[in-house]
């Protein structure tokens, strides 16, 4: 008999843009084929989105939403008339919400992380940080289970916030792919015609939301410090960057079409460039919890070099050699291991399939709950 749970997404995953969107909406996705799932969230999701599970867009899409007292009435009401036996929060925020239906319903609670909140709104400068950081050691120490994105997260929660080690599991982000993919050629056919690039140019890729101050830093040194590098090194390349919200003030980055770099912004299908890629750089030095488009780049077989930071929460040794972590700030080895991964070219390993391919990870993540 499959386990009847819900969920608790606090902000709008259908359709999804970004990373952290994505990586919701698809575990939901495998988790649906293996259980009987009801999400709860905003009033601003296409719910006819939802595959495999059933989406309650109850929840209001404004910040009333964390003091929306009324959905504990409505949710722990259906709880309890479909005897669902789990509830999943996805982040803590609404660990509030989860404490009241626990106390009201015969429930485990889980909490699925994706990062230690209050460590990324530290490392990007938001002074009430500490204030989250009390509720977060709250929320976590108060759940029954905690799904951690990487073992660095579960580590610090043991060792930092106190949590149980016994109750965190590493459920880390995932792919829908069980193997390496077979149309690598063709896709970069496809986006070779869509910018103009020469067959002799290998195709380099950055990918990220680019009003989010890591990933616009990390456009920043690829502007200043990177591509200045590979122009001296006389490679034949193109560094296409993809995302939405570049300032107005990098005027689509149109300054720099001359320097080999191609602004595509917010492309309808990011698998396409993912896969068309040669190289995917990520030169991220902040934020918290796993990069999900290290493990998609990886996943569409495409060879990743990082900054150590950035390369946090993704596993080196299921990796291989596919995934190359160079020092914080050092771009000059950072530049000739692009150089040198361009001229040994290798596939993603079986290992890594293994680990992040989302119907793996569901089924581990269902194994967690008791019975």
């Amino acid at each position: 008999m499959k386990k009847k749970i819900a969920s608790i997404v606090s902000y709008q995953i259908l359709p999804y843009v970004s990373g952290g969107q994505k990586s919701i909406a698809q575990f939901n996705e495998y988790l649906g084929m293996q259980s009987e799932l009801t999400v709860f969230s905003t009033s601003n999701n296409e719910d006819k989105l939802a595959k495999n599970y059933t989406m309650r867009p109850w929840m209001k899409s404004s910040k009333m939403k964390f003091f929306q007292l009324s959905l504990f009435f409505k949710i722990s009401s259906y709880i309890k008339a479909n005897g669902i036996k789990y509830l999943i929060l996805e982040h803590p925020y609404m660990g509030w919400l989860g404490w009241l239906i626990r106390r009201s319903c015969n429930i485990t609670l889980i909490v699925h992380t994706h990062n230690i909140e209050y460590l990324r709104f530290k490392s990007v400068g938001k002074v009430w940080w500490p204030i989250l950081m009390g509720y977060e050691k709250w929320v976590l120490n108060m759940a029954d289970i905690v799904f951690c994105i990487s073992e660095e997260d579960r580590q610090y929660m043991i060792v930092e916030i106190s949590v149980k080690e016994s109750k965190c599991h590493v459920i880390t982000f995932g792919l829908p792919l069980p193997s390496v993919p077979t149309d690598k050629l063709s896709c970069a056919e496809t986006v070779r015609k869509l910018h103009g690039i020469e067959q002799g140019e290998s195709i380099i890729l950055f990918n990220g939301l680019l009003n989010y101050h890591p990933n616009l830093n990390a456009v920043k040194d690829i502007l200043t410090h990177i591509n200045p590098l590979l122009l001296k090194s006389g490679l034949a390349y193109k560094i296409i960057i993809c995302g939405k919200a570049l300032p107005e003030e990098f005027n689509g980055l149109k300054d720099y079409a001359d320097k080999n770099i191609i602004y595509a912004g917010l492309v309808p299908d990011i698998e396409l460039y993912f896969k068309a890629a040669d190289i995917f750089i990520n030169p991220v030095l902040s934020g918290g919890g796993i990069k999900t488009k290290l493990v998609e780049a990886l996943g569409y077989n495409t060879t990743v070099i990082s900054a150590e930071t950035g390369a946090i929460g993704c596993d080196k040794e299921a990796s291989g050699d596919k995934l190359v972590i160079i020092k914080d700030n050092d771009w000059d080895t950072f530049a000739k291991a692009i150089i040198e991964k361009l001229q040994q070219p290798i596939t993603t390993p079986d290992s890594f399939y293994a680990k992040y391919y989302w119907g793996n990870i569901t089924k581990k993540a269902l194994e967690c709950l008791p019975n």
